[in-house]
This record gives C-alpha cells, structure tokens and sequence, in this order.
C-alpha cells in the first residue's frame, strides 16, 4: 500500500509498539498534531541522521494530549504502530506549514524464536549488571521481543536505524545477540581496568615470590 502522510522527522528511532511521549512547540508541527489528533490520522517519523533525513522511519498513532499549554504547545503520548519507507518527499504540503511524503510499508514478519530472544535477555540482563543501571521492561520475558529491548543494549543512532531496517525478527534478534556478543567483553574488561585503578595506591596483600 502507498499512502501520503504528514512527517515530522526526528534524530530518534522509534520501533512499533514502542511509546513515546513528546513536547511540541514548533509551530508547523503544533499544526500537524492538532489535525492529527481532530481528524484521528497517523503522521510519520522519518529518522534524521547527520542532518540527513533517512528513507526510513515509523508510524505514529497519538494516543493523547496530555496537556496545552497557553502558547499552543502540547505534551503528547503516541505509540508506534509499522515501519515506512518514503517514496517521496512532498517539502510543501498546499495551505499547510508542515511537510508530508508519499510512502509505503514493507512487509514485516514479527514472529521470531523464544530460544533466541532468551539469550538477548540474558545478555542484557548481564550488560546492565556489568554497568549497574536498572532499566525496567514493561512486559514479562515471555512477552518480550527485539523491538522492546531495542533501546536498553546500547546501540548508536546509526545502529538502531540499522535494526528498523530489518524486516524480519529472527534478524533482529540475531542482530541484538552479536551486538551484545560484542559489547560485553568490552564493558567487561573496562569494570577490571576500574578496579584496577581504584586500587592504586591501597595496601596490597600479595605473596612474595620464591627464587629456588
């Protein structure tokens, strides 16, 4: 299917099923949330990156208006619902201050392997032992999948865009797992150089070494 929506790019990544609240003061995009919301439409989040806007990005459902302010600002939740892929970007929309982009949705198979996704888990339950940071999941571990855990392994912009490209889960999940394959040895050896240095200059209770 290929449909026009309204865009409001973003150096984010937001993953269907994820919540994200905001706070919209600029004007063009006061404009594009309050239509959104009166006519209940979806408006589109393309990536930016490096000051590029990306040809990927995530539908966005507004679940509410939290609050207006006197100046038209607003502080808004919303929740992800598919990935996109602009076609073309439309930088005028007639009558209206925001743009929009012609896009459509590539076919996205979320069914992935549980045995897989335990050993994602397993991992970041291990990276946020190493970096002692507690960040709660929602759901329980049975429930959970890549684009749940997507934001609590570490990953840069770049790579959280690498990942909303990928259309199928077990590639997520494959993805995750060699991301923190990667990464734990790394934070693993930065805990032992710490204590290393924390240790400098304490007494040290170490066994003399006997020449025979």
């Amino acid at each position: 299917m290929t449909n026009f929506i309204p865009i409001f790019p973003l150096s984010l990544v937001v993953y269907p099923h994820e919540d994200l609240n905001l706070h919209i003061f600029e004007p063009k995009y006061k404009q594009l949330i309050k239509e959104c919301y009166d006519q209940k439409k979806l408006f589109g989040m393309p990536v930016v990156i490096n000051e590029k806007m990306q040809e990927l990005g995530t539908l966005l459902e507004i679940k509410e208006i939290t609050k207006e302010y006197e100046n038209g600002e607003m502080d808004i939740k919303t929740k992800g619902t598919k990935v996109f892929r602009v076609l073309e970007v439309i930088p005028a929309v007639p009558e209206k201050l925001y743009s929009g982009a012609i896009v459509n949705y590539p076919p996205n198979h979320e069914h992935g392997k549980r045995l897989l996704m335990e050993k994602v888990l397993s991992g970041i339950r291990e990276l946020h032992k190493l970096l002692r940071v507690e960040k709660p999941l929602k759901k329980t571990e049975d429930e959970l999948w890549s684009y749940d855990v997507a934001h609590k392994v570490g990953l840069t912009l770049e790579e959280e865009y690498e990942l909303l490209g990928l259309m199928n889960e077990l590639q997520r999940q494959e993805y995750l797992k060699r991301h923190l394959q990667k990464v734990l040895p790394v934070v693993a050896e930065m805990e032992t150089l710490k204590e290393k240095i924390k240790m400098n200059g304490h007494f040290k209770n170490i066994s003399g070494f006997n020449i025979s």
